[in-house]
């Protein structure tokens, strides 16, 4: 299933050539200048939750990126339905406004990572060992792991033109992401950080986010090749309707080495599943583990 795109890189010294490293020198961990830009990423992830890594990807490589991920958009499974902030079921029982019964329309794709070019720059930016030791340092981790999941690593999400992403919290702890196409105007990235807590939703500031209040919410404009860290656990966010497809590359990570999607959930996102999320869903039932 794999697709051919324009040259790409082929080795992890030509891969650096496509990342600005003056501006972003991941290739020396050890130096001051890595230092001072992982302390600021950091510094915003414990600020605001969100981190904007402009500018990572050289201008002289975003064709490249964007067409990367343009010829495989079309192979995205694309989905459309109402979600809420907490992909729930109807709950009758709670009350008309509650957020838990607020649903929006939703109209996009994801493109599984065996339709990525092998020697593209996504992959190859994925398994980079500098680019891993980065993400690990900016998130304060000791040790990050790539996905063993066939579909699940890299992912390319696209948003039709005049479509959107509604308010809702992620069920991972963080989402590493590059922008890859950007739409003629809007397309925004908007959050509001912490609007909830381990023990308490505070479904009152939820419903007043729903409701059309602005004043715990940010908005983030990101441009093409700019890179974002987002801890989207505790913090509600969506991606408003914009002029033309937005594209992004979203790499998964891991605490744990060995991670494959459940097959449920990997149907609902992919359409489809292969014998490694069967055996890995056999391996969780034997071991009695809760989903």
């Amino acid at each position: 299933m794999l697709t051919e795109t324009a040259a790409a890189p082929t080795s992890h010294a030509t891969l650096l050539d496509c990342i600005d490293l003056d501006a972003w020198p991941i290739d020396r961990p050890h130096s001051d200048a890595y230092r001072a830009r992982v302390d600021e990423v950091r510094a915003a992830l414990n600020d605001k939750g969100c981190a904007r890594i402009d500018g990572f990807i050289r201008a002289d490589h975003h064709a490249q990126l964007g067409a990367e991920v343009a010829a495989i958009a079309d192979k995205g499974h694309y989905s459309h339905g109402t979600i809420t902030p907490y992909f729930n079921a109807d709950e009758p029982e709670l009350s008309e406004n509650h957020p838990r019964r607020r649903f929006a329309e939703f109209s996009n794709a994801f493109v599984a990572m065996d339709w990525f070019p092998v020697e593209g720059l996504c992959l190859s930016l994925y398994h980079h060992p500098a680019f891993q030791r980065f993400i690990t340092d900016c998130l304060e981790e000791t040790q990050l792991y790539t996905f063993d999941d066939p579909l699940a690593g890299v992912v390319a999400n696209i948003m039709p033109e005049g479509s959107s992403l509604p308010w809702h919290y992620d069920t991972n702890e963080f989402i590493v992401s590059l922008l890859t196409r950007a739409p003629l105007s809007g397309g925004q990235f908007e959050y509001c950080p912490d609007l909830r807590e381990p023990g308490n939703e505070h479904y009152a500031d939820v419903q007043a986010v729903l409701d059309g209040k602005r004043d715990k919410v940010r908005s983030l404009s990101l441009a093409l090749g700019d890179l974002q860290i987002f801890k989207g656990r505790f913090s509600m966010h969506r991606v408003v309707s914009g002029k033309s497809e937005r594209h992004t590359a979203i790499f998964g990570y891991a605490k744990a080495p060995g991670f494959i999607g459940r097959v449920e959930r990997t149907r609902q996102v992919h359409g489809r599943v292969l014998q490694a999320h069967i055996d890995a869903e056999r391996h969780v039932r034997d071991d009695g583990l809760d989903d």
